[in-house]
């Protein structure tokens, strides 16, 4: 039986302990909810990612934090994870916060996650800020579909090597990257994606030196060369795709005209599928019968 989170039960408090995930302020306190405000006073046990800086945006949200507050970054995430559960068993309140955006995307969250589900206690979360989608809307780019891929590998060879899955990748991709090795990032994609392929890098996201910058990639690989600083999200455009030489599809309409299609009813059908015109599909057919047998 698949897994049924009862979030609204767990957002009014029912009985019982539950996971509270929680968005933070990118940089702009402004964007805090008061949902964040409000889970920040009442929850039992805070788990941050930085316990100083989730106190201070307490501090500048005016909000006093009455519970108990754990560090929950990478490295004591896992053991970390069985005390939290008591918590909840418990029937406590537990916040989940990391420094900036939503957590699990990049950041500590997953595993607690899944300990909840895997022991049927309930989870929910309180939407906001994300540098993921805020790029996206900002990039001026195709997005309606897109893939997250993180971080990139900081290598230069196994970084190609992701680069080449995103060569015919229709998506558009968002990712994070580190200042310091934008630059290098955006030289491998040129190299391994062309010159021409658009992007728009998103630095410093509602912070007060808030920066889109938009172009191809060889154009962005060059104003990056001067050094970027700050929090650093990129958005690739998807690849458009490659337009297909009626003459490769003649072996299709042939295949299904051995079954018993009529001619023009299998080239209707294999030009739709792969967006070509069903004349010119025809007219390759009819080229291919004519020509002479090999001998």
């Amino acid at each position: 039986m698949a897994d049924e989170s009862t979030a609204g039960d767990a957002v009014r408090g029912s009985a019982g302990g539950r996971l509270v995930l929680a968005a933070t302020p990118m940089g702009d306190i402004g964007d805090a909810s008061q949902r964040l405000r409000d889970a920040l006073a009442s929850a039992d046990v805070v788990a941050a990612e930085d316990t100083r800086r989730t106190r201070a945006l307490a501090k500048a949200l005016g909000v006093e934090i009455t519970g108990r507050v754990v560090s929950f970054y990478d490295h004591v995430e896992t053991a970390r994870v069985p005390a939290l559960l008591a918590e909840i068993e418990a029937g406590r309140t537990v916040l989940l916060v990391t420094d900036a955006g939503m957590p699990s995307v990049s950041d500590p969250g997953y595993r607690m996650v899944a300990a909840c589900v895997e022991h049927d206690l309930p989870v929910t979360c309180l939407p906001g800020p994300s540098a993921v989608t805020t790029a996206l809307a900002l990039s001026a780019l195709p997005v309606e579909r897109f893939c997250f891929d993180g971080f990139p590998p900081r290598k230069p060879g196994p970084r190609k090597e992701w680069l080449r899955t995103l060569r015919e990748e229709p998506r558009a991709c968002v990712f994070f990257e580190a200042p310091h090795r934008l630059a290098e990032c955006l030289t491998d994609a040129v190299e391994v994606l062309g010159p021409d392929r658009r992007a728009a890098v998103c630095r410093e996201l509602t912070k007060t030196y808030e920066q889109v910058v938009r172009g191809t990639l060889a154009e962005l690989a060059e104003w990056a060369a001067d050094s970027a600083r700050g929090e650093i999200t990129v958005v690739l455009e998807g690849a458009q795709p490659k337009a297909t030489d009626p003459a490769d599809l003649v072996g299709q309409v042939e295949a299904l005209t051995a079954q018993g299609l009529r001619l023009k009813d299998a080239c209707t059908h294999i030009a739709t599928a792969n967006n070509v015109s069903r004349r010119a599909l025809y007219d390759a057919v009819l080229a291919a019968r004519d020509q002479p047998a090999a001998p």
